[in-house]
């Protein structure tokens, strides 16, 4: 029955030098091609087991394992020429990918489905750090409401928008990686160097990447005579801010899923969409001023004993760090003012750091889960495939979805 219902909360990232990218500028036209690369750093057990999760929690192991992730999305206002689509990135060694990746057009991208099928049950919710949960909370949802379609509005908040850059819908031509190539980004690859992309439906893209992946995250949970769970980690270096995340169940009558608990760090009551994603340094420092995310000087944070005091049978956590960003551009913007200034390219790579544990019995001194955002390529999905169900929602809503 535990197995059954961990697995349940499981389902619930030119050939001259570019220059950077200012936002502030305002292209006469274009860019022709844009390129969306998402890098991450996952530790934690969630690091162990991408590729079956289930097996990795009751195979045991150490909490200490490191892996990368990495995205990569172009996407064209201009066809194939000729026909099929072909696009490839071509990096340096220390990448460990080869010569290059293939960016595959896939035919279709899905999303998660906006209503579960009926669950049962009711769903907790608390917010902020802080010894006891303050006056309002939690707010509860009964299941059977929120699948007759009575969804509360404002309960995820749209702090920040789902950012994916490209994809099959906004552009012309597409393409992207992970694919079914058998390769993935490995715990010693590394992004700096030279990093070219050629294809038959965009302008090549030259551009120097001087970020590495993050630094892993290292997260140390205790209880607290109160019944409140203190979170203390190290601060990482590049980090914009931090947002910690817990999920956790009680088993019903004859092993059904239960009353679930939903706590996250925010002050805003803010859950799921991009902020479990990959955001940029300047959505991150609007997050920290009104205190949605944790400013990245934090290195604690309280969950309420309330969330304990629910009763839960066990719980998922994870914390994430929101890293830099490098942007570029070609051609540069002209001196002249009155000269047109035509964007054939943009490209940006983004970066964040997240651990995870699993608080359970029988389950002391190994790591959680890994958030159900998007997993290291230990296994090629050529497609998205929506999760159905109570899943598929709690998923959709904090950052899951098939991020591919």
């Amino acid at each position: 029955m535990k197995r059954r219902n961990i697995a349940f909360l499981v389902a619930c990232g030119a050939a001259v030098a570019a220059l950077p990218l200012v936002a502030q500028q305002r292209p006469a036209s274009g860019p022709v091609a844009r390129y969306d690369m998402r890098a991450g750093t996952v530790s934690g057990m969630g690091a162990m087991g991408q590729a079956n999760p289930m097996a990795m929690m009751m195979g045991g192991g150490r909490g200490n394992t490191v892996q990368h992730e990495l995205y990569l999305r172009l996407g064209s206002s201009n066809p194939a020429n000729p026909m099929p689509p072909k696009a490839d990135h071509f990096m340096p060694p220390n990448a460990k990918l080869g010569r290059s990746v293939a960016l595959v057009t896939p035919q279709q991208e899905r999303t998660p489905d906006e209503l579960p099928q009926k669950p049962k049950g009711r769903l907790l919710i608390f917010w902020g750090c802080g010894e006891h949960a303050p006056a309002g909370q939690p707010v509860i949802i009964d299941f059977s409401k929120l699948a007759a379609g009575q969804m509360p509005l404002g309960l995820w908040g749209g702090a920040a928008l789902r950012d994916w850059g490209p994809t099959l819908t906004n552009s012309r031509t597409f393409g992207r990686w992970p694919a079914e190539d058998g390769k993935y980004v490995k715990p010693d690859s590394s992004l700096p160097g030279p990093h070219r992309v050629a294809g038959n439906y965009s302008p090549e893209m030259n551009f120097t990447l001087t970020k590495d992946f993050m630094q892993p995250l290292s997260v140390r949970h205790t209880s607290q005579p109160s019944g409140a769970t203190l979170l203390n980690w190290a601060g990482i270096a590049d980090a914009t801010g931090y947002l910690a995340f817990m999920m956790a169940g009680k088993q019903g009558p004859r092993g059904e899923m239960g009353d679930m608990v939903m706590w996250t760090s925010s002050a805003t009551r803010a859950f799921g969409g991009g902020l479990s994603d990959w955001l940029t340094p300047g959505q991150v420092a609007g997050l920290v001023q009104n205190r949605t995310v944790l400013p990245p000087s934090a290195t604690t944070c309280t969950v309420p004993a309330e969330v304990k005091g629910a009763g839960p049978d066990f719980a998922m956590g994870t914390l994430t760090a929101f890293g830099p960003m490098e942007e570029f551009s070609y051609p540069p913007r002209p001196a002249n003012p009155r000269a047109a200034w035509n964007l054939e390219w943009t490209a940006r790579i983004r970066h964040k750091s997240s651990t995870s544990w699993m608080d359970m019995a029988g389950m002391e001194g190994m790591q959680g889960m890994d958030d159900a955002d998007e997993r290291p390529q230990q296994r090629q999905q050529p497609a998205c495939k929506p999760r159905r169900g109570l899943g598929g929602l709690l998923g959709g809503a904090l950052g899951g979805g098939g991020g591919c």
